[in-house]
């Protein structure tokens, strides 16, 4: 990704010669689209991410036989490939149908340029009320509701090994403060174990169990100041977060540098590591491995000092301007509002739908009770290191910093990195 990836409001309109919006024809309301190619750009290519996407496809083409898919992936990088390739062919007047991207701060480089279409009159109309207002807010960073989110997330998770802690004498419910878990971490190593299993060979595992633990030690309203550049105002907290992590830092596998995330959690799983942080995709590993069982040998709790929280790290698709298939559009961005899509997609993406009125029945016990703590939540935030709290070019310097910050563990030099990002 490049240091600044955002599409300005007078070079988009240079290149789309003014075009003017396209106007919405409340397919909602309609059984069917008029036909036409649908292209759909997405980082979804591989296990249960593509059986996903496929189960959602099926579900449109039952309601929409004459529409013919355009299943075009732009795999790596999480979105940095998807994202330098959308900005190329919106530029170039030849945006594809709809494309995969984060809600928030993802959208405002689009949405700046005035190159999305209102997509609100196209949600299912029970959907309105089943949404969260956090989830509707991070579709509608500039007030007009711009994607329809289909899946999401929790980031702020711990999971770990029950057989482990049991052997260590760690009592979980005693775990109430981010400082409460590094003392768990400890009497860990003190038992022979991994305290938490954790990859830094990427800036973005790092940033977001900063994120996490400076919600837990500081609250929502103060990671929301941070979110809206207040760094500054701020630098005692980002401070005693950065020098906590840096204090985890001391109890993380020896290989962390050197593997992914899924190779650290794998500590998990085989009983060498008592914790691991992660969104809940990591249960997914926990799910596929042989005699690993939900509630037996692995369990999880939110976040100490996140309780009531919900971090979001959300999908979602928009409706481009100067679309090239307005009706199919419509019709897609429809369904994906609907219980149906989201139930067919979900299990199979090992996340949970933005609906709350989604039956639970499709989903596994894990999942069921990560829904019910999303209906149960207080608040609900997006996160940097998942592309929906800050503006790309911003949470692409903080992710540098974070990378250095891997590098040295130093949390002052960090913290005034932060400070003059803002």
């Amino acid at each position: 990704m490049t240091e600044d990836n955002t599409i300005t409001r007078r070079r988009y309109l240079q290149a789309s010669g003014a075009i003017g919006a396209v106007t919405l024809a409340g397919c909602a309301e309609d059984e069917t689209a008029d036909g036409g190619e649908l292209e759909i750009v997405h980082w979804w290519t591989a296990g249960g991410e593509e059986e996903a996407l496929n189960a959602l496809l099926d579900g449109f083409q039952e309601e929409h036989s004459d529409v013919e898919i355009n299943n075009n992936p732009a795999p790596g990088g999480a979105g940095a490939a998807i994202d330098a390739e959308i900005q190329t062919r919106v530029l170039d007047q030849d945006p594809p149908s709809t494309f995969q991207i984060w809600p928030g701060e993802a959208l405002r480089p689009y949405t700046d340029a005035d190159a999305l279409e209102p997509v609100d009159d196209l949600w299912e109309d029970e959907a309105h009320d089943a949404y969260l207002d956090g989830v509707v807010d991070a579709a509608s960073p500039e007030g007009d509701i711009v994607s329809v989110p289909i899946n999401i997330h929790r980031l702020n998770n711990v999971f770990y090994n029950v057989e482990v802690l049991d052997d260590a004498g760690i009592d979980v419910d005693a775990i109430e403060s981010p400082g409460d878990l590094l003392d768990a971490f400890e009497t860990a190593d003190e038992a022979g174990y991994v305290g938490l299993a954790q990859q830094t060979q990427q800036p973005w595992g790092t940033l977001q169990l900063w994120e996490v633990v400076f919600t837990g030690q500081h609250g929502v309203d103060a990671f929301q100041q941070f979110l809206d550049g207040e760094a500054a105002d701020l630098e005692d907290e980002i401070n005693e977060s950065l020098s906590l992590v840096a204090d985890y830092s001391e109890y993380f596998n020896e290989d962390a540098g050197t593997v992914a995330w899924d190779e650290a959690n794998a500590d998990v799983i085989t009983g060498d590591a008592a914790f691991h942080h992660n969104g809940d995709w990591a249960a997914g590993e926990y799910q596929g491995a042989d005699d690993f069982e939900y509630g037996e040998q692995w369990d999880y709790a939110p976040f100490p000092g996140t309780e009531g929280v919900y971090t979001l790290v959300m999908d979602s698709f928009v409706m481009p301007t100067n679309n090239p298939s307005p009706d199919a559009t419509e019709a897609f961005i429809s369904y994906c509002s609907t219980i149906d899509a989201q139930e067919r997609f979900n299990p199979r993406k090992g996340s949970i739908p933005p609906r709350t009125d989604v039956p639970t029945d499709e989903f596994p016990p894990f999942l069921q009770t990560q829904m019910d703590d999303f209906k149960g939540s207080d608040t609900q935030i997006t996160s940097i290191a998942h592309g929906s709290g800050l503006k790309p070019d911003l949470a692409s310097q903080v992710e540098e910093a974070f990378a250095v910050f891997t590098d040295n563990w130093n949390p002052d030099e960090t913290t005034q990195e932060l400070v003059e990002i803002f």
